[in-house]
């Protein structure tokens, strides 16, 4: 039996100029670099986007952008990739987690605002699996606190609010992933989108180890003893090689979003003729079509049905709770009822429902 995927890596037929990069000796992030980021932040409607060789490194920068030390608390929810919110315990940030809407399955703003303390410093939003949460009262509850604002769009580029698209939500800044089964996919590398044009300066110089490169070296082009390096940094920038596969899916993103939105339409047409109950649909929100979310009694049997009509589902991602790293395995009512009846379909480009 052929079974449809639930995920599968865009890449496109042609690479034209794939060889002449490889062999022109400017491997690293240069020339495709700086064009990947044009055409993103022309296509999100954004003032400023970096990319980096990560999504992890993505996060990485970001948290020390926003000059989060050890033990300071950052808000975020459970009901998401391990990804999301591995960085935090590489830097040993104190983890609060909020409770999920269990129709939506992104963070309950109620429980956000019970989660606040004198030691919050960010709030962590993650748009569940493409599915769009509750921007306005995050963003307001951030603005009404003093505190950062993170949209964590690893699954949701391209998802939209209120006609605008993730990347220019309010929020401070967003993460995005652009690793193998994302849209676009640079086979692997992360980005942030910033409206903060400071955390966005502070970032450029932390992805690139702290150096500012147009005064690094000198007249004859010699490390420069007057370029202080006063913030620690990474090794976070993306190759050319990378950032030119990213170049060339962003030509073709926007046909790649219309076939996966076409099938999301095409699967709630069908869940609502069959009465089969669906993730919620944030109200103004238009989710990206990464997977289509259905809300079954009986998960295991739910996955088993599909996949005996040849659809690949999968329940996708386990709560963060259950893993020992974050020190904080608190059960949340929401996440154990969302957890225990969602199931995601296939979606993608690849195929049509």
């Amino acid at each position: 039996m052929v079974m449809i995927p639930l995920f599968k890596p865009y890449m496109p037929e042609e690479l034209p100029k794939l060889e002449e990069i490889l062999h022109s000796g400017a491997l690293a992030y240069g020339k495709y670099g700086r064009e990947f980021e044009k055409k993103l932040t022309d296509w999100i409607g954004c003032k400023n986007v970096l990319v980096t060789n990560s999504f992890n490194s993505a996060a990485l920068v970001l948290i020390g952008a926003m000059g989060l030390k050890p033990g300071d608390e950052v808000i975020a929810s459970p009901m998401t990739c391990l990804a999301s919110n591995q960085p935090f315990a590489t830097q040993n940030l104190k983890v609060k987690w909020a409770d999920i809407d269990p129709q939506t399955g992104t963070l309950d703003p109620d429980s956000v605002r019970k989660s606040i303390t004198v030691n919050t410093k960010a709030i962590f939003h993650n748009h569940f699996c493409g599915y769009v949460g509750y921007v306005d009262e995050v963003n307001r509850m951030g603005k009404e606190k003093e505190l950062y604002v993170i949209d964590d769009a690893i699954e949701a580029f391209g998802s939209e609010y209120r006609n605008k698209r993730m990347g220019n939500l309010g929020s401070d800044a967003t993460l995005m992933s652009f690793q193998t089964v994302r849209l676009p996919n640079s086979i692997d590398g992360g980005g942030l989108a910033f409206e903060n044009d400071e955390l966005y300066e502070r970032a450029c110089l932390i992805r690139d180890y702290g150096i500012e490169r147009g005064i690094f070296r000198d007249s004859l082009n010699e490390i420069s003893p007057d370029c202080d390096i006063s913030l620690p940094g990474y090794g976070a920038t993306l190759s050319d090689v990378n950032s030119y596969v990213g170049c060339l899916q962003m030509t073709k993103i926007n046909d790649l979003l219309a076939k996966q939105r076409n099938n999301f339409r095409n699967w709630q047409a069908i869940c609502e003729a069959e009465a089969i109950n669906t993730v919620k649909i944030v109200e103004g929100s238009n989710p990206n079509g990464w997977i289509f979310g259905i809300l079954g009694k009986d998960k295991a049997q739910t996955v088993k049905d599909w996949r005996e009509k040849s659809y690949y589902a999968s329940g996708v991602h386990l709560p963060n709770t259950y893993y020992s790293v974050f020190g904080n395995s608190e059960e949340l009512k929401g996440v154990k009822e969302f957890y225990s009846r969602f199931v995601a379909l296939p979606c993608g480009w690849w195929f049509e429902v």
